[in-house]
């Protein structure tokens, strides 16, 4: 019968710089910095063999208040600069947009579907619905999903 596995959740600087080079290796990978093991192994100063043996060991922690994608539904005026002005906001608050969808303006509204990864947002996100809210061109925003 297999050891079903335990884990913990460990602050970085307490680990050993091999486990550090190994996620950061994994991250090297992931991005298409590094196009094979062996490219990820030297940029992070490893060897392969240290790589393979801790590489299913060592995972990121997302904390669960950020990084995660949320979904926003806008209804706007369809005048030039409204969702420019928006998306300034996403900006300045560190969200990253991965989907903007609209449908053809009708009477002069728009609705507007963002969504973004909030990983490294600056601000709450009650704050950052508050900021779209305020936005000049912004009739009404709300959080669909996430």
């Amino acid at each position: 019968m297999r050891k079903q596995p335990k884990y913990y959740i460990i602050e970085a600087s307490a680990l050993p710089e091999v486990f550090l080079k190994v996620a950061e290796a994994k991250r090297l990978l992931t991005t298409g910095e590094a196009k094979t093991v062996n490219d990820a192994t030297h940029m992070t100063g490893i060897s392969r063999s240290a790589f393979y043996k801790y590489r299913d060991s060592i995972l990121p922690f997302q904390n669960m208040t950020t990084g995660r994608i949320i979904t926003f539904q806008l209804m706007m005026h369809d005048e030039p600069g409204v969702l420019s002005s928006l998306l300034t906001i996403y900006a300045q608050q560190k969200a990253n947009i991965l989907t903007i969808n609209s449908i053809i303006p009708t009477n002069g509204h728009a609705l507007v579907t963002i969504s973004a990864e909030l990983t490294d947002l600056t601000v709450s996100l009650e704050e950052l619905l508050h900021l779209q809210q305020n936005t000049y061109g912004i009739i009404k925003a709300e959080i669909i999903a996430g």
